[in-house]
């Protein structure tokens, strides 16, 4: 990955915390030999709606038409051919301010290519290789979107280790924020790492292999990704390769590898996380949901009791929050919150107000404890 940009401290306080999403869900394995006739050569398509196949299956395909791509002053990112011209796509900040690019084949061959589209606004490029014209693409998802809950895999060069397969879930949909000087919307949150390398690479389905999205930005010392629906920019780069671009726009970026900095304050941090709390039970992601609170208060909860409480919850809207440091690492979250909540049978509205102590606990900020209490209308009074 390059120069991927510094994140505001709103959006840092988004992505640090759902870097916690489905840790368990993760598994990295880097393949140690590749054999055989030149792999991009032997790739062969299948149908993004076709029988489900392995997952060692779903891999080797993958991985022949995933390259590895070098800028001239070293830096590296990923990218997947998308059609049989040639092209790979990437991201732009993987390969912003240069024309040509040095592309690491699985097969160990490598091969010039040459920027033909990229944007000022969403981070997606497009690279040709001319060597890899006629050869069959990795098939792309280009009506459906997936949902939370589907496994993916995510393929790149994390670090220079080329070729490595990450696997994991998706955790968020529709997630938006602004890495300057782009701006990401709608992003599926992925409990697969971006680490230095993968940016650019494709994250497919486990189940089909297809195309779901691009692998775009991460947070340092957290297993958490965003991935760029392909659905969402395949007009874009379909246009790229019908026109290339004769002129490319210039770009400017701070040199962070596109790994997000944490740098929000605990404020920040408690008020997202008690808010994506609430959102997490609004989707009915109570597993999700149960994986952001403390190891005390799950002591004394099951999941099943966790989840039973709040089956009869419909929605949470938070009507107002207030946050109170403790230290740099703590904080006290007091909130009112309105509740559509079923009660001998019948769905009524209520009030309550909820605190929250606010922690860390081994590097990842948990709900330690939380407690509420009805706020009774007039009537009830």
């Amino acid at each position: 990955m390059k120069r991927g940009t510094r994140i505001s401290v709103a959006v840092s306080a988004l992505i640090v915390i759902v870097g916690i999403a489905a840790a368990a869900a993760i598994r990295t394995e880097v393949p140690t030999q590749l054999a055989g006739e030149p792999l991009l050569a032997a790739a062969q398509q299948h149908g993004a709606g076709g029988a489900p196949k392995s997952l060692k299956d779903v891999i080797y395909e993958t991985q022949k038409l995933v390259v590895m791509i070098e800028t001239e002053d070293g830096t590296q990112g990923s990218g997947f051919l998308y059609n049989d011209k040639g092209d790979l796509i990437t991201n732009a900040h993987v390969v912003s301010g240069v024309k040509k690019v040095t592309i690491k084949t699985a097969d160990a061959r490598e091969l010039e290519g040459e920027v033909i589209g990229i944007s000022s606004d969403i981070d997606v490029a497009v690279v040709r290789v001319a060597e890899l014209a006629g050869m069959e693409p990795l098939v792309l998802v280009e009506a459906d979107k997936s949902e939370v809950g589907d496994d993916v895999i995510a393929v790149g060069s994390p670090l220079g280790f080329q070729n490595t397969v990450t696997t994991g879930i998706i955790s968020g949909v529709g997630r938006s924020f602004e890495i300057e000087p782009y701006t990401y919307d709608d992003l599926y949150q992925i409990s697969a790492p971006i680490a230095p390398g993968n940016s650019g690479g494709p994250l497919v389905s486990k189940e089909t292999g297809a195309v779901l999205g691009i692998n775009s930005a991460g947070i340092e010392e957290t297993t958490i990704g965003f991935s760029i629906p392909i659905v969402n920019v395949l007009k874009l780069v379909e246009d790229w390769s019908a026109h290339p671009m004769a002129e490319l726009p210039e770009l400017s970026y701070t040199d962070n590898n596109g790994i997000v900095q944490q740098d929000a304050s605990i404020n920040e941090l408690a008020d997202y996380l008690v808010t994506h709390f609430y959102d997490s039970l609004n989707n009915r992601d109570y597993v999700y949901a149960y994986s952001l609170i403390g190891g005390n208060w799950k002591t004394g909860t099951s999941y099943e009791e966790f989840r039973e409480g709040y089956m009869g919850t419909r929605n949470v809207v938070i009507d107002n929050m207030h946050v109170t440091a403790k230290s740099d690492k703590e904080a006290v979250v007091t909130a009112v919150i309105s509740v559509d909540e079923r009660v001998d049978g019948a769905y009524k509205l209520s009030k309550y107000q909820v605190t929250y102590e606010v922690g860390y606990e081994n590097d990842q900020l948990k709900l330690i404890i939380g407690k509420g209490k009805a706020i009774l209308n007039d009537k009830a009074k």
